[in-house]
């Protein structure tokens, strides 16, 4: 089920040039009988192994909103794992630009047991793209709606020539903070203690701050709490919903949306989300 199948009869987005400038990560995905615990045996009963990370599940959210590719400019591995992420990434609508590394593509292990908790463990560095890498890096002025999970600050400032910019903070706060770029918007967790940035620290602060709670919803700024949207099936876990969330969020916003409608759009991929195995279905 996609996530714009689900969405409540809002006006039809508009063709949009949307593009992301992240990482990803190569995770295996187990549904257990339990997460592990010292002594214990545990079983998969479910294994799948996607590219993911927030740059690859942003970019495929929002190629999936528009029915149209979505570029995604990235780092990887020169290794048989980054192969198969830009082969996989290809098949879900995105046109890649890859810059590619002598170093290993970062991997994650992903376990979600029966009530829905998680653990996510991750292998290796994560590897970003730079504005020194040889790509198209002038398309990125062209873009309607410009969303970033990792740069470096020189890469991050040239960003800001899309019509809305929207980061992650977990694109690094002192990256942030030396790119020292507008932001349109501030994306992140509000349960992450990772990505808790004081609008304060940044000069100069971000236009809207969203922090997410999960099914508690979330608070803006402006706009204040907004609502998770409900479930459109049974929950079955939430890797990938926050970055659904933003997606969808970014997507509005380039779209010339109310922030309040972009929000309920990102609410509505994120509890789309939450009813799959794997961040793609």
């Amino acid at each position: 089920m996609s996530s714009a199948s689900a969405l409540p009869p809002w006006p039809a987005l508009p063709s949009l040039r949307l593009a992301v400038v992240g990482h990803v990560e190569w995770v295996q995905f187990l549904a257990v009988d339990q997460l592990p615990r010292p002594g214990a045996i545990g079983h998969a009963l479910q294994t799948l192994e996607e590219p993911a990370g927030g740059g690859a599940v942003v970019a495929v959210q929002m190629a999936r909103l528009l029915k149209q590719p979505v570029q995604f400019f990235t780092a990887l591995g020169r290794d048989a794992v980054g192969e198969a992420a830009v082969q996989r990434l290809e098949q879900l609508g995105l046109e890649l630009h890859v810059a590619w590394r002598d170093a290993p593509t970062r991997r994650g292990l992903s376990l979600v047991d029966r009530e829905g908790d998680r653990a996510i463990t991750v292998i290796g560095e994560r590897l970003s793209p730079s504005l020194d890498d040889a790509l198209p890096w002038e398309d990125l002025a062209r873009c309607d709606g410009l969303f970033v999970t990792a740069a470096d600050p020189p890469l991050l400032r040239a960003c800001r020539g899309a019509k809305v910019l929207a980061a992650t903070p977990r694109v690094r706060l002192p990256v942030l903070q030396q790119a020292a770029v507008p932001l349109d918007a501030l994306i992140g967790s509000g349960l992450d203690p990772g990505e808790l940035v004081d609008p304060d620290q940044l000069n100069p602060a971000p236009q809207a701050l969203i922090r997410t709670e999960g099914a508690s919803g979330g608070i803006s700024s402006p706009g204040g709490r907004y609502l998770a949207a409900p479930l459109p099936g049974p929950m079955v876990e939430s890797y990938g919903c926050g970055d659904s969330f933003a997606a969808g969020v970014v997507t509005g916003m380039a779209a010339q949306w109310p922030l309040a409608d972009a929000i309920r759009l990102g609410a509505q991929c994120g509890a789309v989300c939450a009813t799959r195995f794997g961040p793609y279905g």
